[in-house]
C-alpha cells in the first residue's frame, strides 16, 4: 500500500521528503541522550581499566613512573587504563567529547566525558588499596536531555560511573534518577550538623598557591566538626559522602575529571556538590564543597570567610 503511494508522489518530491524524514530521526537521535547506554559505555570502559590497574598493582615495581610536576606523577597504568577508557568510549559513544587527564581534548558535541583513569595515583603507586577510575558525563548548555525537556541553561553533570576495584565497589549516577552503589539506592548522611559531621579533604601537594586559603579552613574544620580525613582519591570522596560515610567533604586545586563523576553522585544521593566561590555550575574549577542538605550551608559558612579569590557571587 505505501509503495503504492509513489505513483501519487513524484519521485524526487517522494525521495526529499524520505531524505527529511531520515535527517529528523538522526537528528533526534543525537539531540536527545541516551542515558542507559551512556552508563553501560562508562560502566564497560570503567571496568576494562580497572582490570589493567589491578595486573599493574601486583608488579608496581616494574612501572615506568614520570614526574609531569613536583608531586604530579603519572605510570604506564595510568597511561594503559586511559588508552583502553578511550577505545570504549569512542567506539561506543562517539557523538561525545572527550576530556582526559593525561591525553587532554576538549569538550564537543552535545555532552562531554571528562576521565580520570587513576584517581589516587600516589596511593596505587605506594601500594595503598584506596584508589578508582572515573568517569563523568557532562551535558552541556542548550542540550536537550529528553524530547518533553526544555534546553540545559548550563553545563550539567548528567552520567557518573566511579570504580574502586580493591574493594569492588560501583558507584553511578543517572541525571534525575538516583545514585547507586553496586545496583542498591545511597543517600547521604542524615547529620543535623556540622559539629556532629565526619569531614573528607585533600591538602595542598602540587599547586601551593591556595595554601592561605586552604590551611585557615583545615583549622576551622578541625575545632567545629567531629574529625578530619585524608585519603587521597577525590572522587571516592565524593563517592563516600553520597553513600553517607563522609558528612561533607572540601577541597582545593583539584582538576576538572577528579570531580565530574563525583558531582553528580553527591546530587543524585540528595546531597549538594558545588563551585565553593558559587561561580560555576559545577566544580570545574577545581574547588569543590559537598555535604548532605543540612550541613551544607554550615559547611559554606566555614569556608567562606578564607576565600580570597576569585570573589564569590552573592548568594
Amino acid at each position: 500500500m505505501f509503495s503504492g503511494a509513489t505513483d501519487l508522489v513524484a519521485a524526487p518530491v517522494y525521495n526529499f521528503i524520505l531524505q527529511k524524514l531520515n535527517g529528523r530521526i538522526t537528528m533526534l537521535t543525537k539531540e536527545y541522550v541516551d542515558f542507559s547506554r551512556a552508563l553501560e559505555a562508562g560502566i564497560t570502559a570503567a571496568h576494562a581499566a580497572a582490570a589493567i590497574l589491578q595486573a599493574y598493582s601486583h608488579n608496581r615495581s616494574d612501572l615506568v613512573i614520570d614526574h609531569k610536576s613536583r608531586n604530579d606523577l603519572v605510570s604506564q597504568a595510568d597511561r594503559d587504563a586511559e588508552s583502553t577508557i578511550l577505545q570504549h568510549l569512542q567506539e561506543l559513544t562517539p557523538e561525545f567529547g572527550i576530556v582526559a587527564e593525561e591525553s587532554g581534548g576538549k569538550p564537543a558535541g552535545t555532552a562531554s566525558w571528562y576521565i580520570d583513569p587513576l584517581d589516587g595515583t600516589t596511593n596505587f603507586l605506594h601500594g595503598i588499596p584506596h584508589y578508582a577510575v572515573s568517569l563523568g558525563l557532562i551535558a552541556h548548555a542548550g542540550t536537550r536531555l529528553s524530547a518533553d525537556s526544555e534546553p540545559l541553561e548550563r553545563d550539567t553533570p548528567i552520567v557518573s560511573i566511579v570504580y574502586d576495584p580493591c574493594r569492588e565497589e560501583l558507584f553511578t549516577a543517572i541525571y534525575q534518577e538516583g545514585a547507586r552503589l553496586n545496583g542498591e539506592r545511597i543517600y547521604c548522611s542524615t547529620a543535623q550538623t556540622l559539629s556532629d559531621s565526619l569531614l573528607a579533604t585533600g591538602v595542598p601537594f602540587r599547586d601551593f598557591s591556595f595554601e592561605n586559603q586552604y590551611m585557615p579552613t583545615f583549622d576551622a574544620a578541625m575545632h567545629t566538626t567531629r574529625g578530619i580525613r585524608r585519603l587521597g582519591a577525590a572522587a571516592l570522596d565524593l563517592a563516600w559522602v553520597a553513600c553517607g560515610r563522609f558528612d561533607a567533604y572540601w577541597e582545593m586545586g583539584l582538576a576538572p575529571w577528579d570531580v565530574a563523576a563525583g558531582t553528580l553522585l553527591v546530587r543524585e544521593a540528595g546531597g549538594t556538590a558545588e563551585d565553593m566561590y558559587g561561580l560555576e555550575p559545577w566544580p570545574v574549577g577545581g574547588y569543590v564543597a559537598a555535604a548532605n542538605k543540612k550541613v551544607y550551608p554550615e559547611l559554606l559558612a566555614m569556608l567562606r570567610p578564607h576565600l580570597t579569590a576569585p570573589t564569590p557571587k552573592k548568594e
